[in-house]
């Protein structure tokens, strides 16, 4: 179970959540976990009720699955799972760049001030996430891969889409760590082309976009085929 430190930010909901969302991305809580919420608040020394808000929270995010009856539990995805998130990523990306295509407004000016800066930041995300790749530390690699992804479709200008997306790629994490942690050395092995789409997305390149997208996708999916078969 997840450390019993003093709860120490803004709210107890969501201190709560972010430990135990770390927990599952790091693949410390296991597949098929189960607990309770008076399980979670005696390991914390808290009240019932921001547990119960927490645990319900993830449920929503798709990192936990909740049973009416027996509490809480770690989803246990299966590989038809991952193929159908990645495929279910694909076309979300894929209307992305079509609107770019299009001449989404969020691009449609190549000197917009707003939009320029929105990219720099993204290719912060993008810089670090690669260094984390390159390294092979999955936990680091996994909390930019999602700060890139969630600043990426906000550029966008469409919480619903960065939302959707948002989800979809936690649970694509959830799913994928439960491989990775069975090799010991990530170094090589981890996608880590974040600035090449941004760089895509700075000259308006829907097409290039897209290929490395397809690209980042097809690496992920080989690379749990073959963990996932032995």
């Amino acid at each position: 179970m997840p450390g019993n430190g003093a709860v120490t930010r803004s709210t107890l909901r969501q201190q709560i959540a972010d430990a135990l969302r770390d927990e599952v991305l790091a693949g410390r809580l296991q597949p098929g976990r189960e607990f309770t919420v008076k399980e979670i608040a005696e390991q914390y020394g808290v009240s019932a009720t921001p547990v119960r808000e927490a645990l319900v929270d993830l449920s929503a995010q798709g990192i936990l699955d909740a049973d009416q009856h027996r509490g809480f539990r770690v989803p246990e995805y299966s590989l038809a799972d991952y193929r159908d998130m990645i495929e279910a990523r694909s076309l979300v990306t894929d209307g992305m760049f079509q609107a770019l295509n299009a001449g989404h407004r969020a691009f449609r000016d190549p000197h917009d001030a707003r939009t320029a800066a929105a990219l720099a930041t993204v290719r912060r995300r993008g810089e670090e996430a690669r260094r984390a790749a390159t390294a092979g530390d999955l936990t680091i690699l996994i909390g930019y891969d999602l700060r890139f992804w969630r600043e990426l479709g906000v550029l966008f200008g469409n919480p619903y889409l960065g939302d959707f997306l948002h989800r979809l790629r936690v649970q694509s994490w959830v799913c994928a760590v439960q491989h990775l942690r069975r090799l010991t050395d990530l170094r090589g092995h981890l996608w880590n082309d974040h600035t090449a789409l941004v760089d895509a997305l700075t000259r308006r390149d829907a097409p290039a976009a897209h290929a490395v997208v397809a690209a980042y996708n097809a690496h992920s999916l080989a690379l749990i085929e073959r963990l996932a078969t032995g």
